[in-house]
């Protein structure tokens, strides 16, 4: 006999309100996976917002920590200022006209020495004498045959006076006449020969004095009491004229292109304080073809501390013109030429190449490369690198 071994499960008749408790569990289950699921991906997003916010305090910090060390760098912004044009030269102080006295006579024995270097003297002041013994006993000699001559004169024209008495008696005949009175004409120009030839002595015995040709300072003696001179003894003494000195000054063409005559110039002397005031008066027509170099000459009045054959340095005015301008220590050169570094908005150092121009007291003058907006590394910028962080403070800050 064979059996029918199966268990029907009861439906739900929703007719008599019956539940199901196996449904139920199933429903029970799926919602807890679901929360599962919710609080996993809530601690995923938990970690994730937690991840970020660490890093991004990292980054800060690092950042933070890199600004810290980025090196402090005193910058100054130049402007644009009007800089008056200067051209610096040194060169030699000297007599602006000196003049050169020697013997203008035959010469002789100097007697005596009437001035001393740094003295003042006029036109024709007699500066030396020259003993003149001989000259003097020539001049009266010479005065003697002046009265010798006079003597012949005064006869030859009573000669001839007589015989003009004479003549219209028929005593003299005219050719007598004549000849008489070209005696007389004979005798009265050798007394203009005497005096002739005794105003040479004369002016000979005067050329014995050593005199000075014109108004000015003594700047050198070369004579002494005893010394025999002569026309081939060369200069006995020199003189400034009018006691104006000058400063020779090597230019190159380019300065000597931007100065004229009449500009101005301050002129120092080496050892002294003092400045001169100046005017060039000649610039050299010419360039010396080794050096690429002339001369100005500085026209100076008369001063003791201006002493001929001395060392000067000449500031020159040439101008101005408006241009930035740099303290000497921020302007850096290499073998590619000069430049400096430029802090850009971001801090970051940037070389600039550039031109410089005048050099003044008060610094150098940017020809090119600068609009005179830019920070400029002031000091400090050879320990720099193109790129490098910094941090910029500006001068005086």
């Amino acid at each position: 006999m064979n059996f029918d071994s199966r268990i029907d499960a009861p439906a739900d008749h929703g007719g008599d309100g019956a539940r199901n408790p196996l449904l139920e569990v199933d429903d029970e289950d799926r919602r807890s996976k679901r929360w599962l699921i919710i609080s996993a991906v809530a601690g995923v997003l938990a970690m994730i917002a937690v991840w970020f916010m660490v890093h991004k305090g990292d980054g800060a910090a690092e950042a933070e920590k890199g600004k810290e060390q980025a090196p402090v760098i005193t910058v100054v912004t130049p402007g644009r200022a009007t800089i008056a044009g200067q051209i610096t030269g040194t060169g030699t102080l000297a007599a602006r006209r000196e003049l050169p006295v020697g013997i203008p006579g035959e010469g002789g024995q100097v007697v005596r020495v009437l001035v001393e270097p740094g003295q003042w003297v006029g036109q024709g002041q007699v500066l030396a004498v020259i003993d003149r013994s001989v000259q003097a006993q020539q001049q009266v000699s010479q005065s003697a045959q002046i009265q010798v001559a006079r003597a012949n004169a005064d006869l030859a024209q009573a000669n001839y006076d007589r015989a003009l008495k004479l003549v219209g008696k028929g005593f003299i005949s005219k050719a007598d006449v004549d000849r008489l009175r070209a005696t007389r004409d004979g005798a009265v120009a050798q007394v203009r020969v005497a005096g002739a030839q005794l105003g040479v002595l004369q002016a000979q015995s005067r050329r014995l004095n050593v005199v000075a040709p014109a108004a000015g300072l003594v700047l050198e003696r070369r004579v002494e009491p005893g010394q025999v001179v002569s026309a081939g003894s060369g200069v006995l003494f020199r003189l400034a004229k009018g006691g104006e000195m000058e400063l020779m000054t090597q230019l190159s063409e380019v300065d000597l292109a931007n100065i004229g005559q009449g500009v101005t110039a301050e002129v120092t002397p080496v050892g002294s304080a003092r400045s001169f005031s100046g005017q060039i008066w000649q610039i050299a027509p010419v360039i010396d073809p080794a050096s690429r170099q002339g001369t100005a000459r500085i026209a100076l009045a008369y001063s003791p501390e201006l002493r001929p054959g001395g060392f000067a340095t000449a500031v020159i005015k040439s101008g101005s013109v408006v241009a930035p301008m740099l303290p000497e220590s921020a302007i850096l050169s290499d073998a590619q030429g000069s430049y400096v570094f430029v802090i850009d908005k971001d801090n970051k150092a940037q070389r600039r190449p550039i031109k410089t121009g005048m050099v003044t007291d008060n610094g150098i003058a940017i020809a090119e490369g600068l609009n005179g907006d830019e920070r400029v590394v002031m000091r400090a910028g050879g320990f720099l690198q193109p790129g490098e962080t910094v941090q910029p403070r500006a001068a005086g800050k």
